[in-house]
């Protein structure tokens, strides 16, 4: 009897060990609540309807086929405008309405446009070409979203890490979806342990926080397959201990869309172990 006891009292301890705090939990569950709140917002990666590269020069767009860039049917009219916007369709952008207007690609200042209350679109640009896309604020998929789902908060998964700095200039080559390459500033690693082992991944981008693309063995099982991201939003000191938390572990655009072009975790940030932590992908979204 005195056995089982002790051997009931040591797994008692065990799950308490990782039985996450409820002021943790309570951080992480607002942030969860933002993310979805954001996603499910207008012109969201929800309502994402069309994805199309622009050539060089005036670019036709609408509904009809003889356009440049032709949008779904029920989209606006057969003529919307030549990359700006045509002379005779209003459209507005943060409620002011107009018919032209010379518009922003920097993804900190990047202009939505809208026309009524369903479509609206912006133009971004990748690796020097320049991309029209679209929302349909009335998509089904917007609609029928379900909800993002989640592990449990586990403080197993909020772990001690350092921030390790690369030399200035370095950076590595990045591959999306579409298999194209981009070279990314990369700043430093970040070093924790899961699974009993130290982990490093590579940090990418040049802003005042740490993102990181990782692909640990619960993908293509219970989180998407080509990987997860993660954010730090305040870059931590050089070589100083940091809390690190895979529970805010995320699922990229290419998740929720199929116009967008994800960045997949490089070689290095591919981890042999599981992050069971985070967001999860449903079998009903596998693929």
């Amino acid at each position: 009897m005195k056995r089982i006891l002790l051997a009931s009292a040591a797994l008692l301890l065990a799950a308490n060990a990782f039985a996450a705090e409820p002021e943790h939990v309570k951080t992480v569950e607002a942030w969860r609540a933002k993310v979805e709140k954001s996603l499910r917002a207008d012109n969201g990666w929800l309502t994402l309807a069309g994805r199309y590269v622009m050539k060089p020069g005036p670019n036709t767009f609408g509904t009809g086929e003889k356009n440049d860039i032709v949008f779904p049917a029920g989209l606006g009219p057969a003529r919307m405008g030549v990359i700006d916007v045509a002379p005779g369709v209003v459209m507005k952008k943060d409620g002011m309405e107009y018919s032209e207007r010379r518009m922003s690609t920097a993804s900190e200042a990047r202009d939505w446009v809208s026309m009524g209350d369903r479509v609206a679109f912006h133009v971004i640009e990748r690796e020097g070409r320049y991309i029209l896309r679209l929302a349909d604020n009335q998509s089904t998929v917007r609609s029928g979203f379900q909800g993002r789902v989640w592990y449990p908060v586990n403080d197993a998964y909020y772990v001690d890490a350092k921030f390790v700095p690369y030399p200035p200039g370095r950076k590595v080559p990045i591959v999306n979806v579409l298999d194209e390459i981009s070279d990314e500033p990369s700043p430093g690693y970040v070093e924790f342990k899961v699974g009993g082992k130290v982990q490093k991944l590579d940090v990418v981008g040049d802003d005042e926080g740490l993102f990181i693309i990782f692909r640990d063995d619960t993908a293509g099982k219970s989180t998407y397959k080509p990987g997860r991201f993660l954010y730090v939003e305040k870059k931590p000191q050089p070589n100083a201990k940091f809390k690190l938390d895979l529970n805010r572990a995320y699922n990229p655009p290419c998740a929720f869309s199929d116009y967008t072009t994800c960045p997949l975790p490089p070689d290095q940030n591919i981890l042999k172990v599981k992050v069971e932590a985070g967001e999860k992908y449903p079998p009903k979204r596998a693929g």
